[in-house]
């Protein structure tokens, strides 16, 4: 499973972290914040207290090596900075760093940030997107009640045809889908799923996840 560490958990990180708990991704949040850990400990399980200037912690809670790291330090640049060279030393390849002024993004790219994100440009949810592009399975909650699952075919469906697996236990609709690299809303049922083919489906909250499950057993 695809590790992301998000460090600082003011309102940006904050939202970033809770939006990638919903993924199929581990989420390793870190702030030096006690409160800030308890309140986003109710959707990750892997949140420190600590001080993510000094190299030697973040390696002892799993900051290394990792694929992508994003620093989303608020106001203290130099805390920004020196965290970015310790996640450096510590061969982290993607770090996304966020900066508050146009020099602060300079300084941090020039360390070596791998891209540099100011807030008020970029939506926390753009950023999540490019990040997990590559998921296998999304969840997109439009209501309290109605929700979108996104997903890549799952082995047992590939060579069937769309017609075959559309659901009769279930009041769920097929909305996309996405073949051979492009995206499709007006659906033709004789396709027949191949490999890389993403299904989007709409329904009530309640039953989709089951519908899901169901598809893949």
């Amino acid at each position: 499973m695809k590790t992301i560490a998000v460090i600082g958990l003011g309102k940006f990180g904050y939202y970033i972290a809770k939006s990638l708990s919903k993924l199929d991704i581990t989420v390793i949040a870190i702030d030096h914040n006690e409160q800030r850990i308890e309140e986003i400990s109710e959707y990750i399980d892997n949140a420190f207290v600590l001080d993510s200037t000094n190299k030697h912690a973040l390696e002892e809670v799993g900051v290394y090596n990792l694929d992508t790291v994003i620093v989303s330090i608020g106001e203290d640049i130099e805390a920004s900075i020196l965290t970015v060279m310790a996640l450096k030393d510590l061969k982290n390849r993607n770090i996304i760093a966020k900066a508050i002024t146009t020099t602060h993004g300079e300084i941090l790219a020039k360390i070596g940030a791998s891209k540099v994100v100011h807030p008020e440009k970029i939506a926390g949810r753009m950023l999540v997107k490019s990040l997990v592009e590559d998921i296998k399975f999304e969840k997109i909650d439009l209501s309290n009640s109605m929700r979108i699952i996104k997903f890549l075919v799952p082995l047992n469906l590939v060579s069937k045809t769309l017609q075959e697996i559309e659901s009769k236990q279930f009041d769920v609709k097929l909305i996309a889908l996405k073949t051979e690299g492009n995206w499709f809303t007006s659906i033709d049922y004789k396709h027949e799923i191949k490999d890389d083919d993403v299904l989007a489906y709409l329904g009530d909250a309640k039953i989709i996840d089951n519908f899901y499950d169901t598809l893949i057993s």
